[in-house]
């Protein structure tokens, strides 16, 4: 699904170069559930941002289901991204003048979808997450917390083949965090591959796959 070959990240400043990512070689195959880990720093959530293209590297070769990332065009990304790709930020980047319901609507509506079907859908994700009450507040209404549910809803709700989670549990209590976890758990045993950032050991090991990340290298492939 997913090959990463000689990817490099850096920065040029005068004749130096600062290197986020150096020399990083990955193999995902469809239907994992990747765990990254790493002190602060050391690449973690730039490696996320290039899986999701969000980020280009700055060298190397990216193949995503087949397609060469590194060669295609912006339009051909974005169609990628919003195809086959949820994310869950870490600071949430929920459109402010949309209220909950709206923010989670907003991934079908690049999908060519029946309003009912949308309606249904979003419907049965609010009710997943326990958040009916709030499908008409605004994000600045809610709790750090449920700004974080929105986000994980509103990344599931398309059923993606591929969720990216930088620290998705960070802002949520330790019973809403083990839920969330859990939920991830079924979508990857529904077949949903998975890749999430985090420096929780107990969350790292709902994962099939750890990767530690130290000074933008691989350390360990376990």
């Amino acid at each position: 699904m997913i090959s990463l070959r000689n990817i490099e990240k850096y920065y040029t400043s005068g004749f130096s170069r600062a290197y986020v990512l150096r020399h990083i070689n990955l193999e995902v195959q469809e239907g994992e559930f990747i765990s990254i880990m790493g002190p602060s720093g050391s690449g973690k959530s730039t490696l996320l941002n290039i899986i999701g293209l969000l980020e280009q590297p700055s060298d190397g070769e990216y193949f995503f289901l087949d397609k060469p990332v590194h060669k295609i065009k912006d339009s051909e990304k974005s169609e990628l991204h919003k195809n086959f790709i949820g994310f869950v930020f870490q600071s949430y980047h929920l459109i402010d003048e949309l209220t909950v319901y709206e923010n989670i609507e907003t991934p079908l509506l690049y999908k060519n979808m029946k309003s009912s079907e949308r309606k249904s859908l979003v419907a049965d994700i609010l009710d997943r997450f326990q958040i009916v009450g709030k499908k008409d507040l605004f994000p600045h209404q809610l709790s750090g917390g449920q700004q974080q549910l929105v986000g994980i809803a509103r990344a599931v709700v398309a059923t993606p083949k591929l969720i990216l989670a930088d620290e998705p549990t960070g802002n949520l209590n330790s019973r809403q965090g083990e839920e969330i976890m859990e939920l991830f758990k079924r979508l990857n045993q529904e077949g949903t591959t998975i890749i999430q950032v985090t420096h929780s050991e107990k969350n790292a090991t709902y994962g099939t796959r750890i990767l530690n990340l130290l000074d933008g290298r691989i350390e360990q492939n376990s």
